[in-house]
């Protein structure tokens, strides 16, 4: 982590690749996305009451 340091004031900061940081904006979107949220949680439930597929079944479903 690098630092700077001018007078009383001190910064400090982390590099990260574009594609970490373009990832990290999409996370904070969805998140902060309601009905995008009760979307996850809803797929999460279905998915632990044992209503998911296996993605090799839905792959071959689609012809991928």
């Amino acid at each position: 982590m690098g630092s700077y340091v001018h007078g009383s004031h001190s910064t400090e900061w982390v590099t990260i690749s574009l594609d970490e940081y373009e990832s990290m904006k999409a996370t904070i979107e969805t998140l902060s996305n309601s009905e995008a949220m009760v979307k996850i949680m809803h797929g999460e439930t279905e998915l632990a009451a044992g209503k998911g597929k296996p993605l090799t079944q839905v792959k071959k479903e689609l012809g991928l």
